[in-house]
C-alpha cells in the first residue's frame, strides 16, 4: 500500500530534476534560434515515456525557439541519460508557455483602463 502513495511523489521529483537538468542543458545549445529560454515546467507521463517542457522567453521569436528546441530535443535526452538515475528517460516535447506572455498583456490592459478611468474621474474630465 505504502509503495502507491510514493509513486505522485516520484513523477513531481523525476519532472523537478528534469527541469532543472534541461535548463542547464539548453545554455549548452549553440543555436541561434533559441532566445533566452526558462523552463517553466515539465509534465510527465505515467509511464515516463514522454515530458511536456514548458518554457517562456525573455527575449526571442517563440515559434522559431519551439522549433530549435524540438528539433535539439534529442540532444537534451541524450544528457539526460547521463544525469538522471532512472530506467526510462522520456521523449521530450518542448512547448511554448504563453502564461507568462497573457499575464503581461492583461496587466497592462488592466493598468490602461486604471489610468482611463483616472483621467475621467479628473476634474474637467468628461463626466463634467
Amino acid at each position: 500500500m505504502r509503495h502507491k502513495r510514493n509513486i505522485p511523489n516520484r513523477s513531481f521529483r523525476v519532472a523537478d530534476q528534469i527541469q532543472r537538468d534541461v535548463a542547464e542543458l539548453i545554455r549548452d545549445l549553440k543555436d541561434p534560434r533559441i532566445g533566452m529560454v526558462t523552463i517553466n515546467a515539465v509534465e510527465v507521463t505515467p509511464d515516463y515515456a514522454h515530458a511536456k517542457v514548458l518554457f517562456s522567453l525573455l527575449v526571442g521569436d517563440p515559434v522559431e525557439t519551439e522549433i530549435a528546441l524540438n528539433e535539439a530535443a534529442g540532444f537534451v535526452r541524450n544528457g539526460l541519460f547521463k544525469r538522471l538515475a532512472i530506467h526510462t528517460v522520456p521523449t521530450l516535447h518542448f512547448k511554448f508557455d504563453q502564461t507568462t506572455s497573457r499575464a503581461a498583456e492583461l496587466s497592462s490592459l488592466i493598468n490602461r483602463a486604471n489610468a482611463t478611468r483616472a483621467k475621467d474621474d479628473e476634474p474637467g474630465g468628461p463626466q463634467d
